[in-house]
């Protein structure tokens, strides 16, 4: 089995928990307590954010999908657009930041679409 639950610490969690839904897309999956949500990406992976004013703004990490291109199209309807673009031959990652300065990456083989 394979499986992540990868964690992102915040200052502002009621702000953090709007802009990680604009994101996301979705709700979080569930709140295991006042300072903690989860978005469930797939079977076993999951994303949280945690507010954690000693370690926020400290996070890298990259959501890996099928067809970034069109995830980042409803990002964009959210209202939220990238902050850069790397591309690196068939790989792009659309990067973002949140408030704290987390960086949280968008992206896939573009030829594989």
């Amino acid at each position: 089995m394979v499986g992540i639950f990868a964690g992102i610490a915040v200052r502002d969690y009621p702000s953090a928990v709007q802009w990680y839904r604009r994101l996301l897309g979705s709700e979080p999956s569930f709140y295991p307590n006042d300072i903690e949500a989860v978005w469930q990406l797939a079977d076993d992976r999951y994303v949280y954010i945690i507010e954690d004013h000693q370690r926020a703004g400290g996070a890298v990490c990259m959501i890996w999908l099928d067809d970034p291109a069109a995830e980042i199209a409803r990002i964009a309807e959210r209202g939220l657009e990238p902050d850069e673009i790397e591309k690196h031959d068939n790989v792009w990652k659309y990067v973002f930041h949140d408030a704290d300065g987390n960086e949280i990456g968008i992206g896939g083989d573009v030829g594989s679409v």
